[in-house]
């Protein structure tokens, strides 16, 4: 719920800058681009090759996970199997062994999870801070005045109704704190 509420805030408050910036229109043509974001990080070259490179990273680490899980499953097989002819302390021992071993393929699996994504994360970041730089320099390239994806990317000074809108909400905030006396 909290999510659809900023979404739609987000939207609004998009609405509401395009409709004052029609005011600007009146005055000059505006170029106004979309962009998405979505495309950009599954096919940009720069977002293959941070995944591959993140891929290769945890490659070793995946497959120790993937042969103590192997390991494991012989152990669980060979107790199976031979349950009928152990003795009660080596039954004991490996049952204990089996226990402990799923505990740590279980952290081990956590831990990996954990580290990759972390890591991820940061790949990410890196990428969208780089496509961002992007989509800048191109919407200052070709001259836009408003580039949108899932928010906004870029806006000319032409567009950019920050300062009314702020000059509002203090004016706002002023008479909410005059009628309460503060």
């Amino acid at each position: 719920m909290n999510m659809r509420w900023h979404k739609a805030t987000v939207h609004f408050l998009l609405f509401v800058a395009l409709l004052m910036a029609g005011q600007v229109a009146s005055a000059q043509n505006l170029k106004i681009g979309v962009v998405n974001i979505g495309r950009l990080l599954e096919e940009a070259p720069q977002a293959k090759a941070a995944m591959k490179a993140l891929s290769d990273e945890f490659a070793p680490r995946q497959r120790d996970i993937q042969n103590q899980i192997k390991q494991l499953q012989d152990l669980e097989e060979r107790l199976r199997r031979d349950m009928a002819v152990m003795g009660e302390s080596e039954r004991r021992d490996s049952e204990r062994q089996l226990r402990d071993g799923q505990r740590d393929i279980s952290r081990n699996q956590e831990e990996f999870l954990e580290d990759y994504n972390l890591r991820r994360n940061e790949e990410l970041g890196s990428l969208q801070h780089s496509l961002m730089q992007e989509v800048q320099a191109y919407a200052r390239q070709g001259n836009f005045d408003l580039i949108v994806g899932d928010g906004v990317l870029f806006a000319s000074d032409a567009v950019d109704v920050t300062a009314q809108v702020l000059a509002g909400l203090e004016a706002s905030f002023q008479a909410a704190s005059e009628n309460t006396g503060n």
